[in-house]
């Protein structure tokens, strides 16, 4: 099936020298929830303003629907979008600035009054049509936004950070608004952010980014699951890294010795024995018992607890592990907040262990977070 959004091989650089945005090849499905994570200068933006018809590409393609857009004006696109700073008129009412880019398509304005009491009922803001800006919150401001970028029916919507702005509890909010009128409207939508439980929450597919290349694409199970590098595994989500070497390779795990002196299993991907890798295992991932490494069973560790933390939903327990003369590495432990923790004190022993199809192996060249 034909990609809906296709970038092949675009470049783009403010400088003439460093190319934000290079070499970019990804495909967005038509009806798609798509989210460019990554952190900042990673190209994200720039890719959505490429798209937008805002920022010209040095080299490569746009395409949508099948037809080069490239060289279009923005005005010409028919592309729906919403910025981080709302962008609302402040001398407009909401209704008056929800039917902005209608004026500007020149509808009539029987044609404007249903589309826009349309658009304020699907953010739930009809009631506030009169309404200036400045007497609004700033999760209505961005629900105005949003109305705004789907009045005109446009066949994609970008979000460009559109929640940065909002505290927890309205981004969480707003964050289900959107998804709710993504199901309910079937427009395809590219959003970004560099919030990973954001993208998390409300993606079909995550494409991460670094340095203006896209690292890994795919579902949010997916890519928390299989990581294909180091970058990915440390940026979505979080990881423990520990640094060793394959000591070897058993069907498709690496048994790694790890600079602390102790052996641990991992999936290998393409290491050879021998080669320097780094460890990545997830904190919820580690079992962790106030008992001896062998009472715990094959592959357990001794470690010292350093420190706990309660966070409500979950605790955060500190622990150092290592053999005697070798250098001591620090892992993170997440348990649930009702999980039994006797014996459980900072300064005490304790072992940890992690089923080896939960840890990944990677090159130790491969940059992590």
């Amino acid at each position: 099936m034909q990609p809906y959004v296709r970038f092949d091989r675009v470049r783009r650089s403010f400088d003439g020298v460093v190319d934000v945005v290079r070499d970019l090849s990804l495909d967005v499905a038509r009806g798609e929830f798509l989210t460019l994570l990554g952190p900042s200068g990673s190209g994200k933006s720039t890719t959505l303003m490429m798209l937008a018809g805002f920022e010209r590409p040095d080299g490569g393609e746009i395409l949508l629907d099948g037809q080069p857009i490239t060289r279009l004006p923005a005005h010409r696109r028919n592309i729906g979008v919403v910025f981080q700073s709302y962008a609302l008129f402040p001398h407009m009412t909401v209704a008056e600035n929800v039917a902005f880019p209608l004026q500007v398509r020149r509808l009539s304005r029987a044609i404007q009054r249903e589309r826009v009491v349309r658009a304020l009922d699907m953010v739930r803001l009809a009631s506030l049509a009169d309404r200036l800006p400045a007497q609004l919150s700033g999760g209505q401001q961005q629900r105005v936004a949003l109305a705004r970028a789907l009045v005109f029916e446009p066949r994609l919507v970008l979000l460009d950070e559109p929640l940065g702005a909002l505290d927890r509890a309205l981004r969480e909010e707003m964050q289900a608004e959107i998804r709710h009128l993504h199901g309910a409207l079937g427009v395809t939508m590219l959003y970004v952010t560099h919030d990973q439980a954001e993208a998390l929450r409300l993606s079909d597919r995550i494409a991460v980014m670094a340095a203006g290349q896209v690292r890994q694409v795919g579902t949010p199970q997916a890519l928390y699951e299989t990581p294909q590098d180091a970058f990915v595994a440390g940026f979505l989500g979080e990881s423990n890294f520990l640094h060793g070497e394959v000591a070897q390779i058993e069907d498709d795990i690496a048994v790694v010795r790890l600079d602390c002196g102790v052996l641990a299993e991992a999936l290998a991907g393409e290491l050879q024995a021998g080669q320097r890798c780094q460890l990545a295992v997830r904190p919820e991932r580690i079992a962790v018992a106030a008992i001896a490494a062998a009472e715990m069973g094959e592959g357990a560790q001794p470690a010292i607890l350093l420190e706990s933390a309660y966070l409500g939903d979950h605790v955060r327990l500190l622990l150092r592990v290592g053999l005697p003369g070798f250098p001591q590495a620090e892992l993170a432990v997440k348990r649930p907040a009702g999980a039994p923790m006797a014996g459980m004190e900072p300064g005490l022993p304790a072992a940890l262990a992690w089923q080896p199809h939960h840890a990944r192996a990677f090159p130790a060249n491969m940059a992590a977070i």
